[in-house]
């Protein structure tokens, strides 16, 4: 059976965490407290030279590590990751926009504010990354005026990809009212029948 090593309130092992759950696959959970050091600790880094989460271990022990990496793994050949190689560089895209503008702005403030509890030789941090947090939602905005999803008409993993932040950036500071169709869209991904909230 698959397992995934992990910590629920964290973006991006949720993002694994939804993507078996759309598939319907069995999985096991081990949980992993970052705030404690355990991906630090011998044991991980066998599983995680770089020491982060989120892990996917396979039957066989191989790991994979790099939450978007395992996303494309886990969705080859389902309706998730399309076959097309315009849409597929499409998802791509998405998936490095979420990485290198989203996540270390919209994910990085929430884990100032809600994991450290916004320490006063954060705090000025925390505003620039509000502020490269509004801008990458922007771009988002832009998107889904457009299309129902990221990638067109279809749900996949560049969705995935950006749900799992943005659907608890208010836990960050963020607000949301300026972003209808972001709002539509977040809405649009719960409605799945085989959704899984973060902490569920």
């Amino acid at each position: 059976m698959l397992k995934v090593y992990g910590d629920y309130r964290s973006g991006n092992c949720y993002k694994v965490k939804l993507m078996l759950h759309l598939l319907d696959k069995p999985y096991q959970w081990g949980a992993v407290d970052i705030l404690k050091g355990e991906t630090q600790s011998e044991t991980f880094l066998v599983k995680n030279p770089n020491g982060k989460i989120p892990v996917l271990e396979l039957e066989d022990g191989t790991c994979l590590w790099e939450s978007n990496a395992i996303l494309n793994f886990l969705a080859e050949g389902s309706e998730f990751l399309p076959g097309e190689p315009r849409l597929r560089t499409q998802v791509l895209q998405w998936q490095f926009f979420e990485q290198y503008s989203h996540e270390p702005n919209v994910a990085v403030a929430r884990f100032i504010q809600l994991y450290q509890g916004m320490p006063e030789e954060r705090r000025e941090e925390h505003g620039i990354r509000l502020a490269r947090g509004y801008k990458a939602l922007k771009v988002m905005e832009q998107q889904l005026l457009r299309t129902p999803y990221l990638v067109g008409e279809d749900y996949s993993i560049a969705d995935i990809a950006l749900y799992a932040y943005t659907h608890v950036a208010h836990e960050g500071g963020f607000s949301l009212e300026a972003f209808p169709a972001i709002c539509s869209w977040l809405d649009r991904i719960a409605s799945h029948p085989r959704h899984v909230t973060m902490l569920g």
